[in-house]
């Protein structure tokens, strides 16, 4: 079984900093482009980040320069480096990932999602 597993997740007072780790576990062949999303409750889930295997990112403007997003390859693991955080960023941040996974199968895999509340 192939999965996806955030971590990192919590409360922090605005203009703190947290740091999102994402890895991937099961019968991986092909770990390809790993991105981050967020949603609040009531709307729409939309796009923090997302990265391909070649490291070339993306961001959705409004995050740029706060929100950083890099993956270590060897551990299967996908990293969202959050600063100078703002309560309109609470929010449950989910991992998704593009996995080709024995025996040759392509996947969407979605984490379960890990909840960041930013205090005023």
């Amino acid at each position: 079984q192939v999965q996806v597993v955030e971590s990192g997740g919590g409360l922090v007072q605005a203009g703190g900093s947290l740091r999102l780790s994402c890895t991937a576990s099961g019968s991986i062949l092909s770990l390809n482009a790993m991105g981050w999303y967020r949603q609040v409750p009531g709307e729409q889930r939309e796009l923090v980040a997302t990265i391909t295997s070649g490291d070339i990112t993306n961001y959705a403007d409004s995050l740029k320069g706060r929100f950083t997003i890099s993956r270590d390859n060897t551990k299967n693991t996908a990293y969202l480096q959050m600063n100078s955080l703002k309560p309109e960023d609470t929010a449950v941040y989910y991992c998704n990932a593009d996995i080709i996974a024995h025996p040759w199968r392509y996947l969407e895999v979605w984490g379960q999602g890990t909840l960041v509340t930013v205090s005023a």
